[in-house]
């Protein structure tokens, strides 16, 4: 057996980041990236947790999906990948307090400061369609 299991888990997740990068989502992968890319961000950012998870798959990514379709968008589109880069995602979790550690979540960010954010309780029992109706009447009311 000559695959480790870093490169297989890699290689398992990779469908479910392309579901969120295929929408122009950029996927940060280091601390620095998300302080780098959090502090430039003027204007609003979408904020996207992503995870292995039933929910991540089969409501989250898809709610966001539907609600990047809305005419108002935010100004930035970022996602970290909660067990993969976890020291990314743990630096972008700094920015959602007073939230703990959620996955997957959607955090919405105004000029840096936290305005909406969906935890994973609120992702397990809604369909994608929910969820893409909190998003877009999230946008529609910041991201004017």
């Amino acid at each position: 057996m000559g695959m480790s299991f870093d490169r297989y888990m890699r290689d398992m997740v990779q469908p479910m980041r392309d579901e969120l990068t295929v929408l122009g989502i950029r996927e940060l992968t280091t601390p620095e990236e998300v302080e780098e890319q959090f502090e430039a961000a003027k204007g609003t950012a979408l904020v996207v947790v992503n995870s292995v998870c039933g929910c991540a798959a089969g409501q989250a990514r898809p709610g966001v999906a539907l609600a990047l379709q809305n005419e108002v968008k935010p100004d930035h589109l970022f996602t970290v990948f909660a067990g993969q880069d976890k020291e990314a995602t743990a630096k972008a979790r700094e920015y959602f307090a007073p939230y703990p550690p959620s996955s997957p979540s959607i955090a919405l960010l105004k000029d840096g400061e936290l305005v909406h954010f969906i935890e994973r309780h609120q992702v397990e029992n809604r369909s994608a369609e929910e969820i893409a109706a909190d998003l877009t009447d999230a946008f529609n009311r910041y991201c004017q």
